[in-house]
């Protein structure tokens, strides 16, 4: 697994605070450890304030603010949950944007416990198949989505790959999944493995033609975005050195 995300980049979309922490820290380190880099973004400036529920955790430096961040520049979103940050980050057009970026481009997007409620002022669950922490299945439902209450849920029946899981003890399942579904996937940007290889004659067929589809797919939505054509649509503790 060292190298399985080697050559991405995954964004890490949180409040200023309000964040569980465990939720940031333990994707986090995963992204990390498989060899891909993690990228904290952020609705302000300089540190964001982690919770474990409702006690202070650790505070971490911010990357780069969402009004500024390229979409282009990842491959995949993590929005972590705890209740504050994404009921913040759903009032934040720069940050509903950013988030139906992924979508909309065919990137995977990871979700968890809260975090589905960004995801609906994203208008981004219509169709979906998705699981949460149990208080946001009418919110859900409501917005179209089909809740399951499993570990962790992969649909496809979209235009991307949706990842979702429930709480805090579903992290191991949730943080092995967003390793095993994450691909380099930039448009322009390296591959650390070249469409096709090691597969099928007819498998290789079907991942290049996929690849140039989604690449071309997000380069018509990037260039949307930059016309203006975009709409406003709107436990256990981890240690601090895993974003440090």
């Amino acid at each position: 697994m060292a190298n399985d995300l080697a050559g991405t980049r995954v964004a890490f979309l949180v409040a200023p605070e309000g964040a569980e922490q465990v939720e940031l820290t333990e994707p986090w380190a995963a992204v990390r450890d498989a060899g891909g880099e993690p990228v904290l973004v952020s609705t302000r400036p300089g540190q964001i304030q982690a919770f474990h529920h409702l006690d202070r955790g650790d505070q971490f430096d911010v990357d780069e603010t969402v009004d500024a961040a390229d979409p282009r520049a990842f491959d995949a979103l993590v929005l972590p949950g705890g209740v504050a940050s994404p009921d913040h980050l759903r009032t934040q057009p720069d940050a509903v944007r950013f988030t139906r970026a992924f979508f909309d481009a065919g990137r995977p997007v990871a979700v968890i416990c809260h975090g589905p409620w960004t995801l609906i002022d994203a208008g981004a669950v219509s169709g979906r198949r998705l699981t949460s922490w149990p208080s946001l299945r009418a919110d859900l439902t409501n917005a179209g989505a089909t809740w399951v209450d499993e570990e962790v849920v992969v649909c496809t029946a979209g235009p991307n790959t949706l990842i979702s899981s429930r709480r805090p003890d579903d992290l191991k399942a949730f943080c092995a999944t967003i390793v095993d579904e994450v691909r380099p996937a930039r448009a322009g940007g390296g591959t650390t493995r070249p469409a096709g290889a090691g597969l099928s004659d007819a498998e290789a067929a079907r991942e290049v033609a996929d690849q140039t589809s989604s690449d071309q797919q997000a380069e018509d939505v990037f260039a949307r975005e930059a016309r203006g054509a975009g709409g406003d649509t709107e436990a256990a503790r981890a240690s601090a050195d895993d974003l440090r």
